[in-house]
This record gives structure tokens, C-alpha cells and sequence, in this order.
């Protein structure tokens, strides 16, 4: 089958994206810095839950020298509950990168955007061509499962060979006498809501006169994805622990997942596989640190009755927690890495998504004397 006519792949889906995009708040605002943080936040997140963070973020930081100014434990609360907390890290040293080099306003080119923390390919193409309507490409998963059924590339879009394939192919299409953001937008919108990975829609698809996966009766066989890793189990137990109208809360270590973020103190019980690793076997002692270190014969933290439990998942880890009340050991000051909150303030904590889970199912009335 011949290459696919460029010129009438570009008047197909610019109209099409025109006329079917979605309503979604960060598409009417051609302001640089609420659309790469739109970006920042979509990554691995679902459009309905991002739609709110956005907005606050916003609000509280209306411009990337107030992110900047921001204190980084402010940044972690406001993004908690969105996961993969090294983005907000990131997009935070970003910001502070901006304001230093570039006298607060983003810069109009991937290959500028590209030089800041934590700004790689997707994120560089996508600003530069939605905030300035540059002719830069992007590729994310929507996007290669897009090009795979058109242009009938076999293989794991995440193995090496296929991923360049699939940049030089972003390159090779994206229009270059204007409307870039909108092409690259509509393939991700096209991807999200009719080439999707199970039963496309290809009766309505603007493009599928050029799809070479259609033609062949291979819609269903491509992409080619790698085998997915197997989901290992975790069992945890987490303790809800109150004194004085107050809730002890731990502090993870400074390196590693959901680094310096507050949680329920939690540990790691053995599961049918043993220990996973994923969280400690026993709760720090006061003392210890963010670092976890010298834990003491006895742990600080006495486990009472079951509360419930809570399922979560984090990568390709599948959580159960048991809630239970807790005690904290008498004669044990409470220092680093715990602290007593007042529950009132808790919604400008940055908590973790799974201690937020455990909050809002009402663990904490459950474990009131």
C-alpha cells in the first residue's frame, strides 16, 4: 500500500478534531504555562481526575513565578492524589528553571523547553506546538497506537527500533505551515476516543481511508505491545493512631517512591510470596529520622483491632491493607519521622494517595475511643 496522502490526512483530522474535540478547560487558553501544566498532569492520569487539580493549581499559582516561589511541601499537597509525585518535583524545578533563565515566561522551542527539569520529548513537542504553534512532534500512547494501525508498524511501541520509527514518522507529518498543536492534539484526542486499544470505532474514524491496519484486517493485532509484568501482591498493615483530637502521621524517606510525602504509619506483613520490599517490615523509631534508620527492639507503634482494609495499587504492585487501630507506646516521644496533625488541616498535607484513600473511608471515626 502507497504512503498515505499528507495533505488529505491533515485536512481530515484538523477538521475532525475541530469539530468533535473535547470540552476541556486547559484547550481555551493559549497561556504557555497552564498548558505545560496540563501536560505535566496528564502523564499516566485520566482527564476527569486532572481537570480539578488543574484548576487549583491555578489558582493558588496563577503564574510560574508563584509556582517557583512556592514552598515544595505546598506544591506535594496541593498535587496529592494525583500519583507519580516526581513530576510535581519536577515541574516545581522547572518552574524555579524559568523564572531563573528565562525571566519567568516559557520558552517558544522544544529544544529550550527540553533543557528544564524533567521536560523530555513528549512534553517539549506538545507546549511548543499547542502554547506557540510550532512544528514539533510528539508521540505518547495514544499517539503510537494511532501510527501503528495506520502505517502498519509491527512491534512494542516501547522497544527501541519501533520508537524512533514512530518519532521520525511525528516528524515527518506534523504540518509545518501552521496548525501543529492542533494535529498533534487531534491525534491524541483520536487515539483517547476512536482508535482506542480495544474494538475502534473505525466506522467514524476521519482517517481511516489511509489506515493500513484496516485495510488489512488488522486493527485488532496492532500495536504489538510486549507482554504486560505481572502484578505482584502486597499485604500492609496501617495504623490509625489518636491522641488529644490528633492523628499521627509518618514521613516517607527522602529518596525512593512518594519521597518526603506523609503517611498512616504503615508496614509490610509478609503476603503469600513473602515480603516485597515495597514498604518497610517494621514502623521506624522516633528518632530515626527521614532516613528510617535505628529502629529499636520495640516498635513505637502497638496494633489493636481491625478497622477494615483498603485496596490499592501502585505500578505494577497490588495492594491490601489492613486497617487497624493503633497505639503509640507510652514513654516514646514523638519525633522525626513522626509528627501529631490536627485532621482539619490534613487537606494541606501533602498525604499519599493511599493514606487519603484510608482517611475517606472514615478509618478515623471508626478508631475514635
Amino acid at each position: 500500500m502507497s504512503s498515505p496522502d499528507v495533505p488529505a490526512l491533515h485536512r481530515a483530522l484538523l477538521g475532525w478534531y475541530r469539530a468533535h474535540r473535547r470540552d476541556l478547560p486547559w484547550r481555551e487558553t493559549r497561556d504557555p504555562y497552564a498548558i505545560w501544566l496540563s501536560e505535566a498532569m496528564l502523564q499516566q492520569t485520566r482527564v476527569e481526575t486532572v481537570v480539578p487539580y488543574w484548576r487549583r493549581f491555578l489558582e493558588r499559582f496563577p503564574r510560574v513565578a508563584d509556582l517557583a516561589a512556592a514552598d515544595e511541601d505546598e506544591v506535594l499537597a496541593l498535587w496529592s492524589g494525583l500519583g507519580y509525585y516526581r513530576r510535581a518535583r519536577a515541574l516545581h524545578a522547572a518552574a524555579r528553571a524559568v523564572v531563573e533563565r528565562h525571566g519567568g515566561e516559557l520558552p517558544d522551542s522544544a529544544d529550550e523547553l527540553r533543557t528544564l527539569p524533567g521536560v523530555g520529548d513528549y512534553t517539549a513537542g506538545a507546549v511548543a506546538s499547542i502554547a506557540f504553534d510550532r512544528p514539533a512532534p510528539l508521540v505518547d500512547g495514544n499517539v503510537a497506537r494511532v501510527f501503528c494501525r495506520l502505517l502498519a508498524i509491527e512491534g512494542d511501541p516501547a522497544s527501541g527500533p519501533v520508537r524512533r520509527r514512530l518519532w521520525e514518522e511525528a516528524a515527518r507529518l506534523v504540518p509545518r505551515a501552521g496548525g501543529a498543536g492542533d494535529w498533534n492534539q487531534g491525534l491524541m484526542e483520536l487515539g483517547a476516543t476512536v482508535c482506542t486499544p480495544r474494538e475502534p470505532d473505525c466506522g467514524v474514524c476521519p482517517v481511516a481511508f489511509a489506515c493500513r491496519a484496516r485495510a488489512e484486517g488488522r486493527t485488532d493485532r496492532l500495536p504489538t505491545p510486549a507482554a504486560r509484568r505481572a502484578a505482584v501482591p502486597v499485604e500492609l498493615e496501617i495504623a490509625i493512631v489518636l491522641a488529644r483530637g490528633r492523628v499521627l502521621l509518618e514521613r516517607r524517606p527522602p529518596g525512593g517512591r512518594m519521597a518526603g510525602m506523609w503517611q498512616l504509619p504503615t508496614r509490610e506483613a509478609p503476603g503469600p510470596a513473602g515480603l516485597t520490599g515495597l514498604f518497610p517490615a517494621r514502623f521506624p523509631g522516633p528518632g530515626a529520622g527521614s532516613g528510617g534508620g535505628g529502629i529499636p527492639s520495640a516498635e513505637p507503634v502497638a496494633l489493636g483491632a481491625e478497622l477494615g482494609e483498603v485496596r490499592h495499587g501502585i505500578t505494577h504492585h497490588r495492594i491490601r491493607a489492613a486497617v487497624r487501630r493503633g497505639r503509640w507506646r507510652d514513654g516514646r516521644r514523638v519525633s522525626a519521622p513522626y509528627r501529631w496533625f490536627d485532621p482539619r488541616v490534613l487537606g494541606d498535607v501533602a498525604t499519599t494517595g493511599m493514606t487519603r484513600k484510608v482517611l475517606r473511608g472514615g478509618a478515623m471515626t471508626a478508631a475514635a475511643p
